[in-house]
């Protein structure tokens, strides 16, 4: 994070979305120098201000009423509050649209329609506008009225049948991953779609509808997965940590614990085999090849685990490392962010968070991790924490043209 030009300084996002798929999209556009600016409602704000625990501490180490899932997408933006349910409210949004190169929403298919805020009606005010919708399962088909979640997609698309242990193994049975991983990825294609977009409006002069849904990205994710089904017909089943197609590609037992070995060729698994003493698994006629061991496994699997055990994880890392044999821990999220990598690439944050008057909650700071968008020339920006409900919307008005008196009536009829 540097003070250099960012690479999104011209571009002015509204933000009507919210948890975590929509809020992903747009942090990402504001860790790129946009300026973000979120609509919250009066009072409440994002869901996910209130997800918790965990909550921030204050300076006493006590917990506060903001919850931390807010500050894992909220970073670089500014929030405004306005009750788009309110006439008054809703022609501020078209205000700041009518400013704005991008919109992101997660509202049901035509919700806004009714405030005069859906595509249409904004595309007529500003047809530069580039508007993007997420829902759960899109603008159209028999599940278009759904509302979406990401362990609902999880479900649906077959991700969790692929997840965890098989039925016959102790603890098998389907799980969903440990982040909402198809929530953020579906911010993630959201942004790429958005920065597609922005370089056509450079060639058309206008802006179009981005139709972004859950399930497509939940689908798109099964990547090799579905690759073999749709090829094959054979249905995927879960494996635990081994990979359908290739071995060792998996966790090991070692001396204190265990480790991740992660071969993905015939060369490494040469390798491998010297470092641990049995260049004979490299000649065997079961072995001898990724495909070989893909279908000889359950002979192959346990006479590895019975030398990797006879070694600590930190020895193996040590041996492997410089024969080029992917080999590693397996960390908790302690472990992983004071590794020595992390810590080199800087990819954790801590934020200062001055408060605006004596009675706010006193949290001092607020840590989040890093964008891995590592760009030369214009890098990513930190410009400020995830903000306090509200915190800028006199500043956001102001910027309409709205003088101190009309923003203080607003305020008074509840409003903003």
């Amino acid at each position: 994070m540097t003070e250099q030009q960012a690479a999104l300084p011209h571009l002015k996002v509204l933000d009507l979305s919210r948890v975590l798929a929509g809020p992903w999209c747009t942090q990402m556009l504001a860790d790129l120098g946009a300026d973000v600016v979120k609509v919250e409602r009066p009072g409440v704000g994002d869901d996910t201000r209130h997800w918790g625990p965990p909550f921030l501490k204050d300076a006493q180490g006590q917990d506060t009423t903001q919850a931390t899932y807010f500050t894992a997408c909220n970073r670089n933006k500014r929030s405004v509050t306005i009750d788009m349910s309110k006439p008054e409210g809703q022609a501020l949004i078209r205000q700041l649209a009518a400013q704005a190169d991008v919109l992101v929403e997660n509202f049901k298919v035509g919700g806004l329609a009714a405030y005069g805020l859906d595509y249409a009606s904004l595309n007529l005010l500003n047809p530069r506008l580039i508007y993007c919708s997420v829902t759960g399962f899109g603008q159209d088909g028999p599940y278009a009225q759904r509302a979406g979640y990401d362990l609902m997609i999880q479900a649906m698309s077959g991700m969790m049948s692929i997840t965890g242990r098989a039925d016959e193994v102790p603890g098998g049975g389907p799980q969903r991953l440990g982040v909402a991983l198809i929530d953020v990825l579906t911010g993630v294609y959201a942004c790429s779609a958005i920065l597609a977009a922005i370089e056509v409006r450079h060639r058309t002069g206008e802006g179009q509808h981005i139709d972004m849904a859950l399930l497509d990205v939940g689908m798109a994710m099964l990547a090799n997965q579905a690759a073999g089904f749709l090829n094959t017909g054979q249905i995927p089943q879960r494996q635990g940590n081994s990979h359908p197609s290739l071995v060792p590609y998996q966790d090991f037992p070692t001396q204190d614990g265990s480790m991740l070995l992660a071969i993905g060729n015939d060369g490494q698994f040469v390798r491998f085999c010297e470092v641990a003493g049995h260049p004979e698994w490299t000649t065997d006629a079961r072995f001898a090849s990724n495909s070989l061991r893909v279908r000889h496994r359950l002979e192959l699997i346990p006479v590895m685990q019975t030398v990797t055990r006879t070694r600590s994880t930190a020895q193996w890392i040590a041996l492997l490392e410089d024969k080029a044999v992917p080999c590693g821990p397996i960390n908790d999220m302690e472990q992983a962010f004071a590794d020595a990598q992390v810590a080199a690439r800087g990819l954790v944050l801590n934020q200062p968070v001055t408060p605006v008057h004596q009675a706010q909650e006193a949290i001092k700071n607020i840590v989040t991790v890093a964008s891995p968008m590592r760009l030369s020339a214009t890098p990513t920006v930190l410009t400020r924490p995830p903000p306090r409900l509200g915190e800028h919307t006199d500043d956001v008005l102001a910027e309409l043209g709205l003088a101190f008196a009309e923003i203080a009536q607003l305020k008074q009829s509840q409003v903003v």
